[in-house]
């Protein structure tokens, strides 16, 4: 599937099993703030049919960037991190993927970043769903504490909501595949 057509339909599927829409703020998000819309993106990147997409688009925004591993905050960054990396295994590339805990493991080796990366080596965070950016930063520092090198950080949405600008004023170049007014027109459109 070409890379247009794999957006479309990857935004069809978000609409379909993540977005939910009220004129009325219903929607009570973390923060305790009210939101006439909510988005669930755990229903869309753990679904079969979406991990392929997810990695390809992913895949697509990254190959150019010489990095040598894709991840983020563990359970937002997890299902886009595997399904990236394993297109990239599909594409003849060797894109690794890591997990970083919310906790250091307290057993064992302790870690609080898993995967097949190393000191040194350029990295690509990731999310699902950005609002201020507040866990993506998280994985930004842990990442750093870790030397690691960020050479990007993408989200599946950005709810624009001052994310953006927050992971920008760490020094980190920022996208996302979608954003807050893009999943709201395609939703009123579909009606």
């Amino acid at each position: 599937m070409n890379i247009d057509n794999a957006r479309k339909e990857l935004l069809r599927i978000i609409i379909e099993k993540s977005f939910k829409y009220n004129e009325k703020p219903v929607f009570k998000l973390t923060s305790g703030k009210m939101s006439n819309y909510y988005i669930n993106c755990k229903a869309t990147t753990l679904d079969s049919a979406s991990m392929l997409l997810i990695g390809q688009l992913f895949f697509e925004k990254i190959k150019q960037l010489d990095a040598d591993a894709i991840g983020g905050l563990t359970h937002g960054a997890d299902p886009i991190a595997f399904a990236t990396a394993m297109v990239s295994a599909m594409q003849g590339s060797n894109i690794q993927a890591f997990v970083i805990r919310k906790e250091a493991k307290s057993y064992g080796m302790m870690k609080l970043i898993e995967g097949n990366v190393s000191e040194g080596d350029k990295v690509v965070i990731v999310d699902d769903v950005v609002t201020t950016g507040g866990s993506t930063i998280q994985a930004i520092d842990r990442a750093r504490e870790h030397k690691l090198e960020i050479v990007k950080a993408i989200a599946l949405v950005d709810r624009q909501e001052g994310g953006r600008e927050n992971i920008e004023n760490k020094n980190v170049v920022f996208e996302s595949l979608f954003t807050r007014d893009e999943l709201i027109e395609a939703y009123k459109n579909k009606l």
